[in-house]
């Protein structure tokens, strides 16, 4: 059974950091793009970086480009997101992902078969 499990939210003051981890578990994504979706009250999820399965590729969402960074340890099967110069727009519950398809690397959520049960970041003003 394929688990991916995020890690790493909490509460922080605007311009705090902070860094979500994602493990996965019941299959390796060595060979799968991954990446990291994130849903704020009342919103539909929305893309938020992603990193392809050899780490060599990053995208990001243009409200994060600058401050947020995606990067994966494919010996331990992790993803993680580190969060920097945070704002209360970056509230939300934060997910990681991975398509079913080797090698896809995409910003759509449609895409995306496997997701953590999410983590909650909230930033504070």
């Amino acid at each position: 059974q394929v688990q991916l499990v995020e890690s790493g939210g909490g509460l922080v003051q605007a311009g705090g950091s902070l860094r979500l981890s994602c493990a996965a578990s019941g299959r390796t994504f060595s060979s799968h793009a991954m990446g990291w979706f994130r849903q704020a009250p009342g919103k539909e999820r929305a893309f938020v970086a992603v990193i392809s399965w050899s780490g060599g590729s990053t995208y990001y969402a243009d409200s994060v480009k600058g401050r947020f960074t995606i990067s994966r340890d494919n010996a331990k099967n992790t993803v993680y997101l580190q969060m920097n110069s945070l704002k209360p727009e970056d509230t939300a519950v934060y997910y990681c992902a991975a398509p079913f398809v080797r090698g896809v690397v995409t910003t759509s959520r449609y895409e995306y078969d496997y997701w953590g049960q999410g983590t909650q970041v909230t930033v504070s003003s």
